[in-house]
């Protein structure tokens, strides 16, 4: 789910009823988001959509069906292995350093 839409969605992956992370993604993001997830005790589960002539996609969701990322993400609770916050910029994997001021948009590059 972006960060810009709040809307809550629940759906059945593997035959179980999860809260909808992401659709159609690629597999390095499914991977980023299955590994963060995972780290903050989240049950993930995901789905892989078949094209004929493309790469194959993944929806991504959790088992807890009251989990929301856009919340979780702008209320601190999801921490990184070293117990830093999620910022949205890591969520949306803009950038791979966390400020303390997030909300701050900073050019990393220098």
């Amino acid at each position: 789910m972006a960060l810009n839409k709040g809307k809550h969605i629940v759906e059945e992956i593997e035959g179980v009823r999860c809260t909808i992370i992401e659709k159609s993604i690629l597999e390095p993001r499914m991977r980023f988001l299955k590994d963060l997830l995972e780290l903050n005790k989240l049950e993930v589960k995901v789905g892989v959509e078949k094209k004929d002539d493309s790469p194959d996609t993944f929806n991504v969701g959790v088992t807890d069906i009251i989990f929301n990322p856009v919340i979780a993400v702008y209320d601190s609770s999801l921490k990184l292995k070293d117990g830093r916050v999620v910022t949205p910029a890591y969520w949306n994997q803009e950038t791979t350093k966390i400020l303390p001021f997030y909300w701050r948009k900073r050019n990393l590059s220098k």
